[in-house]
């Protein structure tokens, strides 16, 4: 069965809702995903008729209508509802029926799956779902069965699950999995687009779910080749962003010599002992000396290296609000609170959540010098490009930097949960996470010339 979940229900009831796992440290709000009443559950198979399954109907039903109308466009034929039912579990009831591909409705606990086998599509509405919905929103729902239905288009083309079980070179489970991603990111397009039938998402609450997909991400140091991986998060974040940009013809066209995934195994005993993470203040003593180096090339003569000022209290800088780290264009100084939100994000998320907001001053303090204008939200967005361009340039450049795994996915966790690192001098900032990710990427995958420097 191809299952989003799986185990790592266990992650999201501990850690989810605070900033250590989805970057996600507001609560979650109360926004409607249904349009009306949505679809009555009535097809749904041992279905209570409840809400959560009420929107898992309507996700179900308006997937299926998305994919009738772009199906043709995309593979030239048409589409064909699924054949095989779906099924909600109650895996807490002690004689619950067991739905296809398993032998138990215990096997379905905190799991959601496509059976290709039956051509069905099945869920556990008692550990997982509901769980979703009060740690990440309703959206979240949409955004993981939407990614289920993408195995079932998957099983209408290619690759098939036989497919990847014959050849895993070719096909291996990140890759379907990673497609997957990527349907349910243009299906999400639909929806908050205002195309769905009977499904509404707001921007907030897309955020949140996609808080959600990076939850649900591999062990730190899984390698993408293992059977069963899924990506890390930043390849479910990338992967779901790309669909959600671009349509469903380029995850139909995702091959492995067309998608890079990131690496994630430890190069050293050390590193893997650690978790990937160093004390604040030898991530600040390497990465220092490496950024003025690389944004020094990049700016070259007219590169003025700013001077890193630690303190115990707030930082505050003469024009406006930018956080925990500011970049000061009046004095040409970088300021790093080291009380406060700052440990609270190494302790939560990991060493490179900081290293990706004293990346970002530093790319202000480029633009400074360039003579580009740091006061603007063009200016926030250039300096979380920029942070991405630098974090995609330390493989094979930097000798005093290393990426850990999981580094990427600590930048992805502070950029979805907070506004810092794309914040202006004068505290103006990207208001979506969506749009702070898709900026990084944006300069970690094209480079300073992406970022329009």
């Amino acid at each position: 069965m191809r299952g989003t979940v799986v185990a790592a229900l266990a992650a999201v009831l501990v850690t989810a809702g605070c900033a250590s796992v989805a970057g996600v440290a507001e609560p979650v709000t109360a926004d409607p995903v249904l349009v009306g009443a949505g679809v009555a559950p009535s097809f749904v198979q041992g279905t209570d008729n409840g809400t959560t399954d009420r929107i898992a109907a309507s996700t179900i039903a308006d997937v299926q209508a998305f994919w009738k109308q772009n199906f043709p466009a995309v593979f030239g034929k048409q589409w064909q509802d699924l054949t095989g039912g779906v099924y909600s579990v109650d895996t807490t009831a002690d004689k619950g029926s067991a739905p296809p591909c398993t032998d138990a409705a215990s096997d379905v606990e905190g799991n959601a799956f496509y059976c290709p086998a039956k051509d069905s599509v099945a869920w556990d509405r008692a550990a997982l779902l509901p769980v979703l919905r009060d740690k990440f929103g309703d959206a979240a729902v949409v955004v993981v069965l939407a990614h289920e239905m993408g195995h079932a288009v998957q099983s209408r083309t290619s690759p098939t699950a036989a497919m990847e079980r014959a050849d895993p070179d070719r096909y291996p489970t990140i890759l379907i999995e990673t497609m997957a991603d990527c349907y349910s990111g243009a299906f999400v397009r639909s929806v908050a687009d205002g195309k769905a039938p009977h499904l509404r998402i707001t921007a907030s609450q897309l955020d949140k779910a996609i808080g959600a997909l990076a939850t649900f991400r591999d062990p730190v140091g899984t390698s993408s080749s293992e059977d069963g991986a899924h990506g890390d998060a930043f390849d479910r974040v990338s992967a779901f962003q790309d669909g959600y940009q671009q349509g469903p013809k380029l995850c139909a066209g995702m091959t492995v010599a067309n998608r890079q995934f990131t690496q994630r195994t430890f190069t050293s005993l050390g590193d893997q002992q650690r978790g990937g993470n160093i004390p604040l203040s030898d991530l600040v003593a390497a990465l220092v000396p490496d950024l003025n180096a690389y944004f020094g090339q990049l700016a070259g003569s007219r590169w003025s290296s700013p001077k890193l000022t630690q303190t115990d209290g707030p930082v505050s800088c003469s024009a406006g609000d930018q956080g925990p780290v500011a970049f000061c264009p009046d004095t040409k100084a970088v300021l790093l609170s080291t009380k406060g939100t700052i440990p609270t994000l190494v302790s939560g998320i990991g060493d490179y959540a900081a290293g990706t907001l004293i990346a970002t001053r530093y790319a202000l303090a480029a633009l400074a010098s360039l003579g580009k204008p740091t006061d603007s939200p063009a200016a926030g967005q250039a300096a979380v490009c920029l942070a991405g361009a630098y974090t995609g340039s330390v493989p094979g450049r930097s000798k005093t930097v290393q990426l850990s795994p999981g580094d990427l996915d600590k930048s992805v966790g502070v950029l979805l949960g907070y506004d810092y690192g794309s914040r202006d001098t004068t505290g103006k900032a990207l208001p979506t996470g969506f749009a702070r990710v898709l900026a990084f990427r944006t300069g970690f995958t094209g480079g300073a010339k992406a970022c329009g420097v």
